[in-house]
């Protein structure tokens, strides 16, 4: 494809391949790898499988979205949650905060925002679809470049904005503000609660699942996975009320929605777990990060572990640490691992998803804005309900100050490894540089220095060369 701007750690190679796993996602055909042929807007089947397509490749493993090249390992190893062997350059690189625009190849990138841009444009243009079905679409599409922009902009800062793919204009194109990138991840968010159903649709984009949770598939995302991802957006760039009124709308729905014992948490939703809004179907198995996570040998060459920054974080009691974390001892160490994804191997059916957007996580979006808000006793009422669900006692935290930081203590704990919560909160409270950069501070203990430009990643010299509008983050 013409467009560039490679970022393999944000958003993977083309997602637009077939599955090679154990079963494609809700049992729809083979996607389609091409996205400028006539035919494949004429009828609902090509159609849905574009969108098919792209869940295929996030949930393989190769992408930004799972595995061992996914937003949660770099960000991990970025910010205080992750240790690696030093046998792997590129984990290395982010552990010691070391990233290099010459040294770091970041593979192929908004590619994925081209082929979204593309089944867009035809899908707008096409005339022959069903109406629900091509509404649906392109409500996922839109939905899907919101989720790809968030990552890319938290990463890099202000990017090129691509909304057409036209590369003879994508080529050209100089980093748009990040409030203007955050404009349009909106723009789409807004755009997709309009168009995708409240329910959650089978196969063939029309029909919906029964209302029993037992019943639900959740694996393409509805009008409440929309509203999740916005509701962050609206925390990130803060517009607290906002990210009330849309965190607010999820946990109100008690018929789809309520958090799910510790151990049932990353589940598929049909095996009882009504706290999923928006998951991955595994091509294998098993989930990528069941599969890179969990340990059953020293780590090697791309092994990753917790540290001691985080497990030690965690307050006496605290269940996550019994049922999120396990261990491997072996060559006279002991590893802890991330175990909140338990399967990491088989031959049959997975009953774990990989969860994109879930419950627990509206909950500590609204009490953060309601804190924000100055609104205590909400706040700390939401913030009680996680941790209710660990087995800790209600906050002592009863001030403005003293709940934000419990709050940000509480997602560390509660999001561990999961879509670099950590390493973005930390940029976007304001905190990055207290912890990874002062005496004693992480970035040293991990054997680097810490720089406050490396809160944001490098762009890659080779595509700077290529399209001279591109200006490199300051200090690569």
């Amino acid at each position: 494809m013409k467009s560039r701007y490679f970022f393999i750690v944000l958003l993977g190679a083309s997602l637009l391949i077939s599955g090679t796993g154990c079963k494609k996602l809700v049992d729809v055909p083979p996607p389609v790898t091409e996205l400028t042929g006539n035919n494949v807007f004429i009828n609902n089947a090509t159609a849905i499988a574009v969108l098919t397509g792209i869940y295929n490749s996030m949930s393989s493993g190769n992408s930004f979205a799972a595995g061992g090249n996914s937003i949660s390992v770099y960000a991990g190893l970025s910010a205080d949650e992750l240790l690696c062997t030093a046998n792997n350059s590129t984990n290395t690189l982010f552990y010691t905060n070391s990233l290099n625009s010459r040294q770091t190849n970041y593979g192929g990138s908004y590619q994925n925002i081209y082929q979204v841009n593309a089944a867009i444009a035809g899908l707008t243009s096409s005339t022959t679809l069903t109406p629900a079905v091509q509404q649906e679409l392109i409500g996922e599409a839109k939905f899907l470049r919101a989720l790809n922009y968030f990552y890319i902009t938290n990463a890099i800062g202000d990017a090129p904005l691509a909304l057409t793919n036209d590369y003879t204009i994508t080529d050209k194109l100089a980093r748009a503000p990040q409030a203007q990138v955050y404009q349009q991840i909106i723009a789409d968010l807004t755009d997709a609660q309009k168009l995708l159903s409240k329910n959650y649709l089978m196969a063939d984009v029309q029909t919906a699942y029964p209302a029993t949770i037992a019943s639900q598939e959740r694996v393409r995302p509805n009008y409440y996975a929309a509203t999740a991802l916005l509701a962050r957006v609206y925390l990130y760039t803060k517009d607290y009320q906002d990210a009330i009124t849309q965190s607010s709308a999820i946990i109100s729905n008690t018929s789809y929605y309520s958090l799910a014992s510790l151990n049932n948490a990353f589940l598929k939703a049909s095996l009882g777990n009504p706290e999923a809004i928006w998951q991955l179907q595994p091509t294998y198995y098993y989930t990528p990060d069941g599969n890179f996570f969990v340990l059953t040998a020293p780590p090697t060459l791309s092994g990753v572990w917790l540290s001691n920054n985080l497990l030690n974080t965690f307050e006496p009691g605290d269940q996550r640490k019994v049922n999120w974390i396990s261990s491997y001892t072996g060559g006279g160490q002991t590893y802890y691992f991330p175990y909140k994804y338990k399967v990491y191997t088989g031959t049959s059916s997975s009953p774990e998803y990989s969860m994109v957007l879930r419950l627990g996580e509206q909950y500590l979006i609204r009490a953060e804005a309601e804190a924000q808000l100055g609104q205590t006793g909400p706040a700390a009422t939401d913030l009680n309900v996680i941790r209710t669900r660990a087995g800790l006692p209600n906050t002592t935290a009863n001030t403005q100050n003293t709940l934000l930081g419990a709050i940000l203590h509480e997602r560390q704990v509660e999001l561990f490894t999961e879509w670099g919560h950590r390493w973005l909160d930390l940029k976007r409270t304001g905190n990055v540089n207290a912890v990874m950069g002062s005496p004693g501070n992480v970035c040293q203990q991990k054997g680097g220095t810490w720089s406050p430009n490396w809160a944001l990643w490098p762009i890659p010299q080779s595509d700077i060369l290529l399209d001279p509008a591109l200006i490199q983050n300051p200090g690569y």
